[in-house]
């Protein structure tokens, strides 16, 4: 091939490659555009006063993924119908989760190079108390039953539970007092009966019991683990294995947590089980199919989780005694908590 034809060939190839980078420009603008447009079909959303106080109805606060200029703000809905008109706040969060009047929202803060992403503890109001700058991407949230207790986790490196691969921060802030415990790492841990330390301890999925005990995932030595904390002791020991992200019943009976299980693809192991706390017994959920979420008690006998969705994920529900089926109750949704 001569001078002449290689340059010729180099000069198409680099072409091709311009147009390729071009389209996907202008596909991602595109898309980027669409999402703020209303879907066909979508729930109706507008703009309203979104309160985390207790009043008269029960309500679900959660992040709408609905495509639309409301799009990742937190709305709201009456509990008793979770698919009519939304209210939507102007507060947008990635993570949310609220009780008794506290919130915290996990926010990410647009840059010109790179994102970088903050927790705000919001009051009832959803009026700005603290911020708190955050070390990675935010993945889980929650709040004691009393709204004293927040606590967060960000991906620091890796941005799925499913391998390996991956570092977590999980933090526990007073709101009284504005304490930070910026990592649970710095707690003494008691693992099978016996002091442990190891460089490679996770932790993610804190749910409280009250405001000084807690339940959480410890992973380490490539197992993941239940545990129980103290928070004003700085301590936490392992109850049982395969445990992740597990969320306390409203009565502090019963966890219910998504498990590994065996025979599962690796890109989505796992599966909901009730543990109860008396008897340590499991109890398989009634939905079959993996779910890599915290699930959020929406009654005494019921939890509702996140699903992949046609515009970001929906939520669905399942009775948490292994009986009847799993339904989904929104699109486009995200993050709930139910108030009031």
């Amino acid at each position: 091939m001569t001078y002449r034809r290689r340059m010729v060939v180099l000069a198409a190839a680099v072409a091709v490659l311009a147009a390729v980078a071009a389209a996907s420009v202008l596909h991602a603008a595109h898309r980027a555009g669409r999402r703020q447009q209303a879907q066909a079909g979508g729930p109706p959303v507008s703009a309203g006063h979104v309160s985390l106080a207790a009043g008269s109805r029960r309500l679900m606060v959660f992040r709408n993924m609905a495509w639309g200029p409301h799009r990742d703000e937190l709305a709201t809905v009456p509990a008793a119908d979770p698919g009519g008109p939304r209210t939507a706040s102007g507060v947008e969060c990635l993570r949310f989760h609220a009780a008794a009047g506290t919130g915290i929202c996990l926010q990410a803060v647009r840059g010109a190079v790179q994102d970088t992403y903050r927790a705000v503890v919001l009051d009832s109001r959803l009026r700005v108390l603290r911020r708190f700058p955050l070390a990675g991407i935010p993945t889980r949230a929650r709040v004691s039953p009393s709204g004293r207790m927040v606590a967060w986790t960000v991906f620091v490196s890796g941005d799925s539970y499913a391998g390996t691969a991956f570092s977590t921060r999980t933090s526990i802030l007073d709101t009284r007092t504005w304490r930070l415990r910026s990592s649970l790492e710095t707690y003494a841990i008691t693992k099978d009966g016996r002091s442990y330390r190891a460089a490679d301890v996770n932790f993610w999925g804190v749910t409280f019991a009250d405001d000084t005990h807690f339940y959480a995932t410890l992973a380490t030595g490539g197992r993941t683990y239940l545990v129980r904390g103290d928070d004003a002791a700085r301590t936490v020991r392992t109850l049982r294995a395969n445990v992740e992200c597990p969320s306390l019943s409203p009565d502090a009976t019963r966890l219910v947590f998504k498990k590994r299980v065996k025979g599962a693809s690796p890109d989505a192991p796992w599966r909901l089980y009730a543990l109860d706390l008396r008897t340590m017994r499991e109890t398989p959920l009634a939905e079959h199919r993996s779910v890599d979420d915290q699930v959020v008690w929406s009654g005494p006998d019921t939890v509702v989780y996140a699903m992949a969705g046609d515009y970001g994920t929906d939520l669905w529900t399942v009775p948490a005694d292994g009986t009847g089926t799993a339904r989904r109750i929104m699109t486009a949704a995200l993050a709930p908590a139910y108030v009031g």
